[in-house]
């Protein structure tokens, strides 16, 4: 006799009445059925996908495709068995349950066993209410543990719905029950328990910005994580093929965290990162410990000032020169070169659109050549005149982003030059002696130079050998001498690390061989960018995401009430601010995580600094009161609670000597941001700092717990 998926404990007994679960047990032994063809059809389709021939051009991309397509299904289909099912529903005049999964699934002859979750036949199950059935008699949540039911709970929305489910009636449970469960290392998806506030909010349409503000445990995250499948789901010019979705979050213990909820959901393809992955320097970039150079630092201006540094060396020639061939002079007069420079189409990166100048300049030269040697063999000449690339690599070198804006805090006459807005001051407040010492705040001008000078590599720098580098020692001198003359402050003029490369050679390499790199899957664009904690970013930080979402699609997701630098003004005027004009809000106000005893304790710590701040109304109580104590009793405080408990996570939040271990982490209140935790220890919190940012610290640090805070101190 087959198993039944019903594993419920004894005290639920009255639950396990055949009259309750056998409907639901006779649709889990079709959809064990419907997973195993699915499963057998999915295997076989892979595996003639795999055997067939790789062809060539788009037959070889498409057959990659379905191999690629078929593999994530497969992938997909093995993280669950029945569990794919959150629960059912039962409609005003249906009296068949319609059950809703993860995924959809039809068995053989084309039944449908499960509605996808995201699909709009399915929103009654989270979004019905007592006020607003949505059409609905009754719902049931399902408990799954290790694959088996080991609870379900009913709610009824009609007298109707009430016949049969009197021991199953415990409206809200699930929900409560959820919240109430262990953490774990990783966040768990919660389709199950996503309330009608939420999910008015994961569905809402993909066109423009939409913030959803809202407070601690409000479920912001889940809202950001259900949405981004929600919206891959939902509007097809999201997927792949048109750019696909970024998220970003707050820090890589957070994407830690959320790494297995999109995966669960059945998407795989999202790209996920952090700031700091955007640009290469990001991952060793320290912090920016002056506060005024931060702000400096954090203006959207930079962009432009990022595009005055390039075109600072595209500079046109403005004399005339000859061009001697085998059998021909060729001259090339300076109005030559500036329609030249005006070949490369808008927004062609400063490198890759050297190529064009070349090509452009060879079709001058050709056009003007009367002589009798083939254009095929005149165009090879002329691309090994030496005379012409050496005055192409004064007009137009090659750059490096890195070298670029480490100039710009190096030599102050080109700053100035570059951002004449900045004040004497703020010009001396930025220069640094090592002009590579990256910082946190340097990284929305990486990311700016890089995409306006591309790829370094691009033409191609790896051959050597070319003899030229008297020539920009020559070009060096030059700009240099402008550049003092120009310079009118005292502490230094600095030299273009773009003009003191120590192998100026590379600078003269050919163009050709030239390697194309691995394509950077972070480098957009991308159709819909999805971003957490998004009080924290700067107006300069808000342009390396922009610059990567030209539909102006986004998420954005955070609390003013938790920025660590103060947030003064509306979602509105801030965004409006960085280029967004196309803005929807969403408000969260319910504080589902944080207990009723923590909130109370938390509340006064950023009302005090903020008092407009909009603190969440908890619904939960665990009856644990918040306790204090001496720093000494740190251990005892841990061995107690992993005593009393085997399954959870606690964290020692202020204490940077505390060593984890496999169920208590160890972090700053900056690293803990967007996580949350069973049991959360306070060490010394008046040490996290003073005004707004202090208190922000200490107000995030103890809303992360979702049972129990502890604060120690000296």
């Amino acid at each position: 006799m087959p198993t039944s998926v019903f594993a419920l404990p004894a005290h639920l007994a009255p639950k396990a009445d055949p009259a309750l679960i056998g409907r639901d047990e006779q649709h889990f032994a079709a959809m064990a059925a419907g997973l195993a063809q699915l499963g057998a059809e999915l295997s076989d389709r892979l595996e003639s996908a795999r055997r067939a021939p790789g062809g060539k051009g788009r037959q070889a991309v498409d057959r990659d495709d379905e191999v690629r397509r078929l593999t994530a299904r497969l992938r997909a289909l093995s993280r669950y068995g029945l569990d794919l099912c959150l629960g059912h529903v039962v409609e005003a005049g249906n009296p068949e349950p319609v059950y809703i999964g993860r995924r959809g699934l039809t068995d053989s002859a084309g039944r449908r066993l499960l509605l996808d979750w995201r699909s709009p036949a399915a929103e009654p199950f989270f979004g019905a209410t007592h006020a607003n059935p949505m059409g609905l008699t009754s719902r049931r949540r399902y408990r799954w543990t290790r694959g088996r039911i080991t609870d379900y709970w009913d709610e009824v929305f009609t007298a109707d719905g009430l016949v049969g489910h009197a021991v199953s009636l415990d409206d809200q449970s699930a929900f409560i029950a959820s919240l109430g469960s262990a953490r774990s290392p990783r966040m768990r998806d919660v389709l199950s328990t996503i309330q009608a506030d939420q999910d008015a909010i994961i569905r809402a349409g993909s066109a423009g910005a939409l913030v959803v503000d809202g407070g601690p445990g409000t479920g912001k995250t889940v809202v950001a994580l259900h949405r981004t499948a929600y919206l891959l789901y939902a509007d097809p010019r999201l997927g792949h093929r048109r750019g696909g979705v970024l998220f970003v979050g707050p820090h890589q213990p957070y994407l830690s965290y959320v790494a297995d909820v999109l995966p669960s959901l059945g998407e795989e393809d999202v790209q996920t990162c952090t700031l700091r992955d955007l640009v290469p320097e990001g991952a060793t970039a320290g912090p920016e410990t002056d506060r005024d150079v931060a702000l400096v630092k954090s203006s959207a201006r930079w962009v432009t000032a990022i595009d005055a540094a390039v075109r600072f060396y595209e500079e046109p020639p403005t004399t005339a020169m000859t061009i001697t061939t085998d059998d021909a002079e060729i001259r090339l007069d300076p109005d030559d070169w500036t329609d030249a420079f005006r070949a490369p189409g808008p927004g062609t990166p400063h490198n890759e659109a050297r190529d064009e100048v070349w090509e452009e300049l060879l079709t001058i030269l050709v056009d003007r050549y009367d002589g009798d040697e083939p254009e095929d063999h005149l165009r090879a000449s002329l691309s090994r005149n030496r005379d012409l690339r050496t005055a192409l690599h004064r007009a137009w070198p090659l750059l490096d982003a890195a070298d670029v804006v480490g100039d710009l805090w190096t030599v102050p006459a080109y700053l100035r030059r570059c951002a004449p807005w900045l004040s004497p001051e703020q010009i001396r407040a930025v220069q640094r002696s090592d002009p590579r010492a990256w910082t946190v705040s340097d990284l929305p001008l990486l990311d700016a130079a890089r995409q306006r000078i591309g790829d370094p590599d691009r033409p191609g720098r790896a051959r050597r050998g070319d003899p030229d580098a008297a020539v920009h020692r020559e070009h060096l001198a030059r700009v240099v001498d402008e550049l003092l003359a120009a310079d009118t402050y005292d502490d230094g003029e600095g030299l273009l690390t773009m003009l003191r490369q120590p192998d100026l050679r590379d600078v003269l390499a050919d163009d050709a061989g030239a390697a194309d790199t691995d394509r950077d899957l972070l480098a957009g664009p991308f159709a819909h960018i999805v971003v957490d904690e998004a009080q924290e970013l700067t107006d300069a930080q808000w342009q390396m995401l922009l610059s990567r979402c030209p539909s102006r699609s986004l998420t954005i997701v955070g609390d003013r009430a938790q920025a660590r630098h103060g947030f003064t003004e509306s979602w509105r005027e801030r965004l409006g601010r960085v280029g967004l004009d196309r803005i929807a809000l969403a408000s969260l106000t319910v504080n589902y995580r944080t207990p009723e005893e923590v909130m109370t304790e938390a509340a006064p710590v950023i009302r005090a600094a903020l008092p407009d701040a909009n603190v969440p109304t908890s619904i939960r109580s665990t009856g644990l009161p918040v306790t204090r104590g001496p720093v000494a009793d740190l251990d005892a405080v841990l061995d107690s609670w992993l005593a009393a408990h085997d399954e959870g996570i606690a964290c020692v939040i202020g204490d940077p000597t505390f060593a984890p271990t496999p169920r208590v982490r160890s972090l700053s209140p900056e690293q803990a941001k967007g996580l949350e935790f069973d049991l959360v220890v306070l060490v010394d919190p008046e040490s996290f700092g003073t005004g707004i940012e202090g208190a922000v610290d200490r107000y995030v640090a103890m809303t992360r717990a979702t049972q129990q805070l502890v604060i120690l101190t000296s």
